[in-house]
């Protein structure tokens, strides 16, 4: 029997909002089903971000490598904004066997495979190099065919630094006290939610897409985001005060499917997770060096953007790691970084990026 969407919009069971929702959800299985043979080998990437942020560069450099060194055997395509769904909804076709991969953080796929959370707790690594030593040891590479093995995701690199979250409120933030009550967008994974409670504000999850009109009719009272994220949301518009708290190191993964990865030839999975990880740090360094050019901008907008005494959060957020069960795993990979830093000093090699 057809499917007639005008009926099911109008009828007493189905909302407007699931309408939107089931219309939606139709147009990406169109999009996403295989036409023909071809279809095997194209890949749709998905971000929530906007095209002016510098991870929608790397994924255009990641476009160009892949379709490059295949010599088009291999297409991808990139949509911005949620275009095809939330994250989540884009995690599921991608355990599902569809050819898709997004940009995704830590914290999402921690309900997948437990450890993966821990890359978004708070103060884990300082910068991007320290974060990128964590997501290329063989500790980060034993969780990610964890993941691969009981969720069907495939990580292709997780080497794309976001930059350092921020406090984005309508008051100035001097002290975890300061939080008390106020109901603060943040992801909705655990990590990101503890994080935010133990700094003394509430937790409220929300689509990113949908932050800048909660912050403007003032559902919420405040935000957290890398400046990237602030800047392509215009988010600088309807706040007043950026707090520099750096809680959390944003560090992404480009993670697609299981099967589809499977279905490739060994020379072609090579390609893909060689330039995702070629991408990922082209994406990095543009975040690293754009940093100071969006705070500058920001200001420029009446926004006031404060330094703070960071030791009272680092303190408060320490509880993070006990309430997760993330305390020895935490010591293990402070252990690791410490291990890294000495070897890359015994080498001559730099901590400055």
């Amino acid at each position: 029997m057809a499917l007639n969407l005008a009926t099911l919009a109008h009828s007493k069971v189905i909302t407007m909002s699931n309408f939107q929702k089931l219309a939606r959800g139709l147009w990406c299985l169109l999009l996403l089903t295989p036409l023909s043979s071809l279809a095997a080998n194209e890949l749709n990437v998905i971000t929530a971000l906007s095209s002016s942020d510098p991870m929608y560069q790397g994924l255009l450099a990641f476009k160009q490598g892949v379709e490059g060194e295949t010599q088009g055997e291999i297409s991808v395509r990139i949509f911005v904004g949620s275009q095809l769904g939330s994250d989540n909804d884009i995690l599921e076709q991608a355990i599902a066997g569809a050819n898709v991969a997004v940009l995704v953080d830590g914290g999402r796929l921690a309900i997948y495979q437990d450890e993966m959370g821990i890359l978004g707790a708070p103060y884990l690594a300082t910068g991007l190099k320290q974060i990128r030593q964590v997501v290329t040891s063989k500790t980060f590479d034993t969780w990610a065919q964890k993941l691969s093995d009981n969720a069907g995701l495939q990580v292709f690199s997780f080497n794309w630094w976001q930059g350092e979250r921020h406090l984005l409120t309508h008051k100035k933030i001097d002290t975890p006290a300061d939080l008390a009550g106020v109901r603060m967008r943040t992801i909705g994974a655990p990590v990101w939610l503890e994080t935010i409670r133990a700094m003394g504000a509430t937790p409220t999850p929300l689509g990113w897409t949908e932050v800048y009109s909660a912050l403007q009719q003032k559902v919420i009272d405040g935000a957290e985001a890398q400046h990237p994220g602030t800047w392509g949301a215009r988010l600088y518009e309807v706040v007043s005060h950026i707090t520099k708290t750096g809680h959390i190191n944003l560090i992404s993964g480009l993670v697609g499917s299981r099967d589809w990865f499977a279905r490739l030839t060994p020379a072609q999975q090579q390609t893909i997770r060689q330039q995702a990880l070629l991408a990922g740090d082209y994406a990095s360094n543009l975040t690293a060096s754009s940093l100071q050019d969006y705070e500058q901008k920001m200001r420029a907008e009446g926004v006031q953007i404060d330094k703070v005494d960071l030791q009272p959060f680092i303190e408060a957020t320490k509880q993070t790691y006990a309430v997760l069960g993330y305390s020895q795993l935490r010591q293990q990979l402070q252990a690791e970084l410490k291990l890294g830093a000495t070897t890359n000093a015994e080498q001559g090699v730099s901590d400055v990026d």
